[in-house]
């Protein structure tokens, strides 16, 4: 399962990293600082999702 999880991830993490560089740009945050925290929240919330959705398609199959 380690194997589809990373690959969800290789998935999940840049889309979710760009929707909160993308809502960060919207609320007018065009500094560095606010970049880089928003991709980086977006990298680590994407590790627990990328779990979850390979635990729901490993149990499917």
């Amino acid at each position: 399962m380690l194997r589809l999880t990373s690959l969800m991830y290789a998935l999940a993490g840049p889309t979710l990293a760009g929707i909160l560089i993308t809502a960060a740009l919207v609320m007018d945050k065009f500094d560095t600082k606010s970049m880089i925290i928003a991709a980086a929240v977006g990298f680590i919330v994407a590790i627990p999702v990328s779990w979850i959705v390979a635990k729901k398609i490993a149990d499917l199959s």
